[in-house]
């Protein structure tokens, strides 16, 4: 063998290391890509789970648009002795759907006398104290769910006169359904 036969024998070999070499390295860089790019898409595809989720639960919380209904003033004589104290109450009342303000305004008459007879049963030494009025409040609605026709449990309820307190409620064999009356507001409240 002559020395340029030896030479390029040898140069052939480094040629090819280099070619694989460069092969490789591009492999690598090729199949790193495409590993960040497979992450990056994986990560943002969870991004954009979580957000859903947040979005959905953070929809379930939000309450739906409040629906009230203002009851005009009342103005009543009270259950003193004598008949010369009168009370002016503005009642609001809150209701669960628009569909229960609708069928509210349709009997209105029922409702407006139902809550004049509660005013008049109250002295006027209940309606100027606190728990006077919350009970006022609690009647009002059993009393406003009545006239829509909704059952209220007895649990519910005050015990009126001649119910056994001591009689445990009993059980109804269904459900009835929820009374669309969240709350009884005033908004406003006089006794003279």
């Amino acid at each position: 063998m002559s020395a340029t036969t030896a030479d390029t024998a040898a140069a052939e070999p480094k040629k090819g290391k280099g070619k694989l070499l460069i092969i490789l390295l591009a492999l690598i860089v090729v199949l790193g890509g495409a590993g960040g790019g497979g992450w990056f898409y994986l990560q943002s595809k969870k991004a954009h789970v979580e957000d859903d989720e947040e979005d959905a639960h953070a929809s379930a919380k939000k309450p739906a648009s409040p629906n009230y209904l203002a009851l005009e003033n009342m103005v009543v004589n009270l259950a003193d002795p004598g008949g010369e104290r009168v009370a002016q109450v503005g009642i609001t009342l809150d209701l669960s759907d628009a569909k229960a303000v609708d069928q509210l305004k349709a009997m209105m008459p029922a409702v407006r006398s139902s809550v004049l007879l509660l005013l008049t049963q109250r002295t006027s030494e209940e309606l100027l104290k606190r728990d006077g009025k919350e009970k006022l409040a609690q009647d009002v609605q059993v009393e406003v769910a009545r006239a829509l026709g909704y059952e209220v449990p007895k649990a519910a309820r005050r015990p009126k006169d001649g119910d056994d307190e001591d009689e445990p409620p009993r059980r109804k064999a269904r459900k009835a359904p929820a009374s669309p009356v969240n709350a009884v507001l005033f908004s406003s409240f006089i006794v003279q």
